[in-house]
C-alpha cells in the first residue's frame, strides 16, 4: 500500500539538558509574553532543583525508541525524528536533516493531547515559521496527528493507573467516602480556553475544558466497569505562569487540596489527565508542589503515572499513524471524537497576531489536504 507520508516528526516541547541552558530556554518559551523576570528565575529554580535537566528529554528519547519497535512490529516504514519549539534539537534543524535524507512528506505527532492555541495551533505555527526559515516551504509539507484526548491509548494508562490506587486504598480499609479523585491539567487563560476548538461550537470553557471533562467521563466509566467505586472527582489545574491580571482556569490543584481537607477527605489520588510524560510541571508542580501541601494538610496523596512509554499509549500512537498511512479506522471514547485530521478555519485562534499554519483548513504553507479530508473538517 502506498503511504502520503515518509518520516514521522516527533514534536514537543523541549526542555534544558543542562544548567546552563535553563534561562535561555524559558527566554525561549516566554518571548513576547511580558512574563515578569522574577517568574522566570522562580521557574529556573524548579528546572536548577532537579539538576538543571529537563526530564521531558529522556521522555521523548525513551518514546522514540518504543514507537520505532512497534513500528518494526507492524511494519510502519517511517523513520521517526525529533524536533522541539523551544530547544535542541530546534525544530528548523530537525526539518533541514530529514529534508537531506530524502523526505519531503512528513507526519507531525505532537506531544499535546488537547486542544488550545500552546496545545496545537502553536505548534502548526511553528511549523510553518520552520519551513519558512529553512526555504523547505513548496518543496516539504507536514500534517499533524489528529488531537488524541479520547483515544483509548491515552485514556488506557489512566484508567489502569486509577483502579490501581483506588484498589490498593480499599485493600487498606479507606473508605471510598474519604478519598478525593483530583483530575489535573496545565492552567491557561481563560481567554485561550475560550478560543480554543472551532468558533463557535462550545462554550466559555471552550473545546479545551469539553476535552478535558470527556476523557475524565471516559476514565471514570472505564475504572466502573473494573468493578471499582469511584469515589467523588473534579477537573482542577496546575502551573499557572502568567500576570496576575489575567484570569486563568481555576481551581488551582493547591487550592483544591486546601478545600479536600476541610470536608474530611483523608485521601486524594492526583491523575495528571493533561500530560502525557512525566515533564518539569508534572514532577515540580505534583509531586513536590502539591505533595508539601498535602503534607502540611495532613493528606495522604497517591499519584497515577503519565501516559509516556506504556504499551498502551505507544500502541496508540501507532493507531493514530495507521489512520493516516493504511486508513485504520480512528478510534476514539468520548462523543467529541475522534477529532478531524485537518482543524477547522480558526481553530484554536492566535489572540495576539494571525500566523501562517500547517495542517488546517486555514493554513498557507506545507499541508497535504484532500477533498476527503476536506468533507471531514468540522462544521
Amino acid at each position: 500500500m502506498t503511504t502520503q507520508y515518509d518520516c514521522l516528526l516527533l514534536t514537543s516541547f523541549g526542555g534544558p539538558e543542562k544548567p546552563a541552558d535553563v534561562m535561555p530556554f524559558l527566554e525561549n518559551v516566554t518571548r513576547g509574553r511580558g512574563i515578569p523576570r522574577e517568574r522566570l528565575e522562580a521557574v529556573a529554580q524548579h528546572y536548577l532543583a532537579l539538576g538543571g535537566t529537563s526530564p521531558i528529554n529522556d521522555q521523548n528519547r525513551a518514546l522514540m525508541g518504543a514507537l520505532s519497535a512497534e513500528f518494526a512490529r507492524r511494519g510502519i516504514a517511517l523513520p521517526i525524528y525529533w524536533g522541539n519549539r523551544n530547544w535542541d534539537p530546534f525544530l528548523a534543524d530537525e526539518l533541514r536533516r530529514l529534508a537531506a535524507d530524502g523526505h519531503r512528506r512528513v507526519l507531525a505527532f505532537a506531544t499535546s493531547a488537547y486542544a488550545s492555541y500552546s496545545g496545537c495551533r502553536q505548534y502548526r505555527e511553528d511549523l510553518a515559521a520552520a519551513l519558512f526559515e529553512t526555504g523547505l516551504s513548496g518543496t516539504v509539507a507536514v500534517d499533524k496527528v489528529r488531537l488524541y484526548f479520547d483515544h483509548p491509548g491515552f485514556i488506557g494508562p489512566f484508567v489502569d493507573g486509577l483502579v490501581r490506587a483506588l484498589t490498593s486504598l480499599a485493600s487498606d480499609g479507606v473508605a471510598a467516602a474519604e478519598v478525593r479523585v483530583l483530575f489535573t491539567t496545565h492552567s491557561i487563560p481563560d481567554a485561550m480556553a475560550a478560543a480554543s476548538g472551532p468558533p463557535g461550537r462550545f462554550d466559555e470553557g471552550g473545546a479545551y475544558v469539553a476535552q478535558h471533562v470527556a476523557a475524565i467521563e471516559r476514565v471514570i466509566a472505564g475504572a466502573a466497569a473494573c468493578d471499582v467505586e469511584v469515589p467523588d472527582h473534579a477537573l482542577v489545574y496546575q502551573s499557572r505562569s502568567g500576570a496576575a491580571h489575567v484570569r486563568w482556569l481555576e481551581p488551582d490543584i493547591n487550592d483544591a487540596l486546601r478545600a479536600a481537607a476541610t470536608a474530611g477527605v483523608r485521601v486524594v489520588v492526583l491523575v495528571p489527565i493533561g500530560f502525557i510524560s512525566d515533564h518539569i510541571e508534572v514532577v515540580w508542580d505534583l509531586d513536590n508542589e502539591a505533595r508539601e501541601t498535602s503534607d502540611e494538610l495532613g493528606l495522604r496523596v497517591l499519584r497515577v503515572a503519565t501516559p509516556g512509554t506504556q504499551h498502551a499509549f505507544v500502541r496508540g500512537i501507532a493507531d493514530l499513524v495507521e489512520e493516516r498511512v493504511r486508513d485504520a479506522p480512528p478510534l476514539a471514547e468520548s462523543e467529541l471524537g475522534p477529532w478531524p485530521w485537518i482543524c477547522a478555519v480558526g481553530c484554536c485562534r492566535n489572540l495576539r497576531a494571525d500566523l501562517p499554519t500547517v495542517a488546517g483548513a486555514d493554513s498557507t504553507v506545507g499541508t497535504l489536504i484532500s477533498q476527503v479530508e476536506q468533507d471531514h473538517l468540522l462544521p
